[in-house]
């Protein structure tokens, strides 16, 4: 982020119409206009830019590690997805493609917006205290979480960015994940001191959109964030106080929304189904075949999402019989932290502490997708095989996979499609952020 990253704020139909009060150019507000004095309907702009830009990166963040850790082939018309990405008779990625700007340049954004919106809330009289803590609670939760998905794509971050002019460096994953989680404490402790309710409006946020609501998924990003650290029993305590229910709808949770209005954004991870007569082929999802050969028979989640091909299609030596049908439409949300994760993350955090409870939410997670329960040894080894298997299958095409087999040391034991091909397990940092 050598290069200064300007506030966005998208004028969305779907989230919420926004307006700003006296401006210079109302076509292009200034940062400064908002820095110094804002009313709240400016700092609730604020709020709307935040949650838009955490949408910006999702589609390539999310093909480009899934095609890394073999779950998917995205067929376009960039060779760079079949070529560099697989690591094609061994090419290196590089640090000027798209699959390392765009992601850290998208995360970045949203994290940008919401240290603008601290400053703001910071420098305004127009708040009550606990006004105030509402606005930061918010802002913290999502840099936590923002910086976690850099984390997971990139193996370290540059956690101090409130000052463009005065980074701080760049840390490798263990210092970075602890930052993450202090940042996600002090949220929580913005949010308990918040009030009861918001002064703003949050899309995609229903059941989440008060202090104490918004609270249980902070909650569930410090135990994403704990778990990732190897602090099974800080995660365990984090999840208590989520929204995770093991007898609850596994598709509970924050989402990030989308729609077709004038300015705003589809689901960038979309695709249409193809047919015979509309082949899709120079744009499409196509599923790797061992996500198919490998599930076990009966999985309810295989034909949920995907669908055999009209036609099975092949491009740059690669081939697939099936295509995504992860989402139904180019307006359908995509979650941010669903049930179904946190009752995963739960198994993951009682594996090495009460086995016979990391089973039993693993069966939890079985029994939605039509499987019967786990039947296999208890070890800590064989669990952890299988709740990796059970986060294969739920969080497919979700930028997962790739980060899940690096810190279990299991990248090696993905397949290479063609002789030649390089597994990587994570991205290089933008070069315009490593000068």
């Amino acid at each position: 982020m050598r290069v200064h990253l300007v506030l966005v704020v998208m004028l969305l139909g779907g989230l919420t119409s926004c307006t700003f009060d006296e401006q210079t150019d109302p076509n292009g507000p200034s940062v400064e206009g908002v820095l110094t004095g804002a009313s709240i309907n400016q700092l609730n702009n604020l709020v709307v830019g935040v949650e838009s830009t955490m949408r910006l990166s999702l589609g390539i963040q999310t093909t480009a590690s899934g095609t890394a850790a073999r779950e998917l082939y995205l067929f376009d018309a960039d060779p760079r997805n079949t070529a560099n990405v697989l690591g094609k008779n061994g090419s290196t990625l590089e640090n000027s493609d798209f699959y390392s700007t765009a992601a850290w340049a998208g995360r970045y954004r949203a994290i940008k917006n919401a240290n603008l919106l601290i400053q703001a809330v910071n420098n305004t009289d127009a708040l009550t205290e606990a006004q105030k803590q509402g606005y930061m609670g918010f802002a913290k939760t999502v840099i936590g979480f923002e910086l976690i998905e850099v984390l997971k794509s990139y193996d370290r971050a540059r956690v101090d960015v409130a000052d463009d002019l005065n980074l701080g460096p760049i840390l490798e994953f263990p210092e970075a994940i602890a930052q993450v989680r202090t940042i996600l404490d002090d949220a929580l402790t913005n949010l308990n001191a918040a009030g009861s309710t918001f002064l703003f409006d949050l899309a995609g946020f229903a059941g989440f959109d008060t202090p104490s609501t918004f609270a249980k998924f902070n909650r569930g990003v410090a135990a994403v964030a704990a778990v990732y650290a190897g602090d099974k029993a800080a995660a365990r305590t984090a999840l208590a106080a989520s929204h995770m229910n093991m007898s609850g709808d596994l598709k509970m949770g924050p989402k990030h929304v989308f729609s077709t209005s004038s300015g705003d954004l589809t689901n960038g991870v979309y695709k249409g189904p193809s047919t015979v007569a509309e082949p899709n082929n120079g744009d499409q999802i196509i599923v790797h075949n061992s996500w198919i050969n490998d599930a076990e028979a009966g999985d309810a989640r295989v034909a949920a999402k995907s669908a055999v091909r009209p036609n099975p299609t092949s491009q740059d030596g690669l081939n697939g019989t099936h295509e995504t049908r992860l989402y139904a439409t180019n307006i359908s949300p995509i979650d941010m932290l669903r049930n179904e994760e946190l009752i995963l993350v739960y198994a993951e955090a009682q594996i090495g502490n009460d086995n016979n409870e990391a089973k039993n939410a693993l069966d939890v997670i079985r029994g939605a997708a039509s499987l019967l329960p786990y039947t296999g040894p208890l070890d800590d080894a064989s669990l952890v095989t299988e709740m990796l298997r059970q986060r294969r299958y739920s969080l497919w095409c979700e930028n997962h996979r790739m980060f899940d087999l690096r810190r279990y040391n299991l990248s090696n034991t993905l397949p290479t499609d063609r002789a030649g091909d390089v597994v990587y397990n994570k991205f290089p940092v933008p070069l315009t952020d490593t000068q």
